[in-house]
Order: C-alpha cells, then structure tokens, then sequence
C-alpha cells in the first residue's frame, strides 16, 4: 500500500485488516515525525525571536532607535499602497 494522501481512503472498505493495521501504523509514524519536525521548527523560531529581543534591547541600550528612517518610510509606501512599494523595501535590505 504505497498510496498517499487521501487516495488510500477512497477505498477504504477494501483493505484487508491487515492492510488497515499497517495503513494505520504508517500514518502513526508520520504524525510522529511531522511533530516532531514541528517542535524543531518552534524551537528554532524562539531562538531567533530571542536574539531579535536582544539586538533591540542593545540598541535602545546605546541611544539608537529601534527603527531606522528607511523602515518607516517603506512602511508608509506599503500602508499607502504604492505601486512597487513592497519591491523596494525588498531591494534595500
């Protein structure tokens, strides 16, 4: 039972018990590992939400300000709805 998606659904009522206890066991395996590689991918978002914490607290630390002129400027193009505004606050980073 190589089928994927919900193809191996369509026919359900066909597979032997068998078939359903190793269609089950399968699928089991991937719920597994899909969580698993969800739990990695939130880990990774916090590590990455705490260094952004910690480069603004440095920055306010040192007088700067959070946000540079450019950023608002692109901000205020893109709320605005300027034609090509999301592509040239892209090209400045």
């Amino acid at each position: 039972m190589s089928k994927d998606s919900f193809d191996v659904l369509v026919n359900i009522r066909s597979y032997s018990d068998d078939e359903l206890r190793e269609l089950s066991e399968r699928l089991q395996r991937e719920e597994r590992e899909i969580s698993r590689e969800r739990r990695i991918i939130h880990g990774k978002l916090d590590i990455i939400r705490a260094e952004i914490v910690r480069r603004l607290r440095d920055k306010h630390k040192t007088g700067d300000g959070l946000f540079r002129e450019e950023d608002i400027d692109s901000l205020s193009a893109i709320l605005s709805g300027r034609p090509g505004a999301v592509e040239d606050s892209l090209s400045q980073d």
